[in-house]
């Protein structure tokens, strides 16, 4: 085997790899949500596909013949690629749950086997181009450093290039197609011919995935950068809509009535907005995630000369918003698109009567926008008499709504937990409105005593310590 024929097969057997372990993510979040157990759990899974592919590959190739081995382990590895679509599709659809263990069998179904069949090719080429045990150190080493590089390749342009121009299941197509045809292309060109009737096996295979993958419908309808979104009109109101991304049911809009508020922490947010100045007066407001653009909407809907700045991660959010839930920035409304942290510390000092915090999923915790930091550059941009509502879903025992009303005592004078006006209930669902201000607040809700009572001795979050994934979803 030539020189440069080794270095490729390396280079593109590693950097497949990392580009499926950075797909997974988003092919697991419309199941499991976007947390710190998943990526633990893809992680975990592709590097245990890469130690039992390289131990396994090498054992192989000691024993027979690598070369009619490689181009089979690169075919079929892309077959498997393109199965882990289907079967990510169907497992996800059964319910598995999303406890670690689940997350892990679910990881590990789609995602284990490619990735060892893959990293078996490394191995192999290594002991074609072994002449002696005198040359073994420089041999290893220099196709280990190729194989980094392709790894390195397969991460950079699957995150800043591919993830962000084109959809999740097309990218993972294509990968185990290139896969596939590599393999083919390969067989004539390493001695040996590998047996037709296997690698036709792995045709068979990939095309068969493929037509599954085609046949099992996916929850997205389009994925973005950050989301698989969907958008479903509501059955028993023709002009409502509702907004999922990944495996959370984000916002209802009616797209004929902005002020339609259907979820109860929408209409406790409104309260806030409305207690906040007398009716109509316009407010500035910043709000942090757009999603559906619900409560913009509703802002200079109830108060025309409002001016609200959106802070959304994910342009594609924004684009479904305008194209499908009858979005129209200006006039009141500017989207602005990045990551809220970085985006409001670009904002000016005392610039906002209010400021929104909406931007978690029931299974995506962005933990950078809970800390102690983070809220003290909120206070920086509101006025001395503004106010941080924040929308906050603890599926847990509470304990992350806890320490996040603990994160905002340290930074503002009166906190509290805002309450529906209808209802004595502080919690609905799992959903916390917490509320945050140098002034009295003008809503009813949580009293002092009740909030200390509530807090008790939860921790302070900060940028060095913001363990969030696990507080919203298991006991302290």
């Amino acid at each position: 085997m030539s020189g440069r024929l080794a270095h490729a097969l390396v280079f593109v057997a590693s950097a497949g790899v990392l580009v499926l372990e950075l797909l997974a993510g988003r092919l697991l979040a419309p199941y499991v949500g976007v947390t710190l157990e998943t990526f633990t759990a893809i992680i975990g899974v592709v590097l245990a596909g890469i130690a039992i592919g390289t131990w396994q590959g090498g054992r192989i190739a000691d024993r027979t013949d690598p070369r009619p081995l490689i181009p089979l382990a690169l075919a079929f590895g892309g077959a498997l690629a393109i199965a882990s679509v289907p079967l990510i599709r169907i497992l996800g659809d059964a319910s598995l749950g999303t406890s670690p263990v689940a997350v892990v069998v679910l990881a590990a179904a789609g995602f284990l086997l490619p990735s060892a069949v893959l990293s078996a090719v490394s191995p192999m080429v290594v002991k074609l181009r072994l002449r002696s045990t005198d040359e073994t150190g420089a041999v290893v080493g220099r196709l280990s450093a190729v194989g980094t590089a392709g790894s390195l390749f397969g991460v950079f342009t699957t995150g800043f290039v591919f993830v962000a121009r084109y959809p999740i299941t097309p990218l993972i197509l294509g990968l185990g197609i290139t896969f596939v045809a590599i393999g083919a292309i390969t067989r004539s060109m390493l001695g040996p011919p590998t047996d037709p009737t296997r690698l036709a096996a792995c045709v068979a295979l990939a095309i068969a995935a493929g037509a599954l993958t085609v046949i099992v419908p996916s929850r997205c309808d389009e994925d973005t950068t950050y989301y698989c979104a969907r958008v479903e009109a509501d059955p028993l109101r023709p002009s409502g809509r509702l907004l999922h991304l990944d495996d959370l049911i984000h916002t209802y809009i009616d797209l004929d009535d902005p002020t339609h508020l259907a979820y109860d922490y929408a209409r406790t947010i409104a309260t806030v907005i409305d207690a906040m100045a007398p009716a109509g007066q316009p407010l500035d407001v910043v709000h942090i995630g757009g999603g559906g653009f619900l409560m913009p909407r509703y802002t200079v809907a109830t108060r025309p000369g409002s001016t609200n700045v959106v802070l959304e991660v994910d342009r594609g959010v924004v684009d479904i918003a305008r194209r499908e839930l009858g979005l129209r920035t200006g006039d009141g409304i500017e989207a602005l698109t990045g990551d809220g942290r970085v985006l409001l510390a670009r904002l000016g000092d005392d610039s906002a009567d209010l400021v929104v915090g909406d931007a978690f999923g029931a299974e995506s915790v962005p933990w950078h926008l809970t800390t102690e930091e983070f809220v003290r550059d909120i206070d920086r941009v509101l006025r001395p008499d503004g106010i941080y509502v924040l929308n906050l879903l603890d599926e847990g025992p509470l304990d992350f709504a806890r320490a996040e009303l603990a994160t905002l005592r340290a930074v503002f004078e009166h906190v509290t937990i805002a309450q529906l006006p209808e209802t004595d209930s502080t919690m609905r669902g799992d959903n916390s409105i917490l509320v945050a201000s140098r002034r009295p607040l003008p809503i009813d809700a949580m009293s002092t005593d009740q909030v200390d009572q509530f807090v008790g001795d939860a921790r302070v979050l900060t940028d060095d310590h913001a363990p969030v994934d696990r507080l919203h979803t298991t006991a302290d």
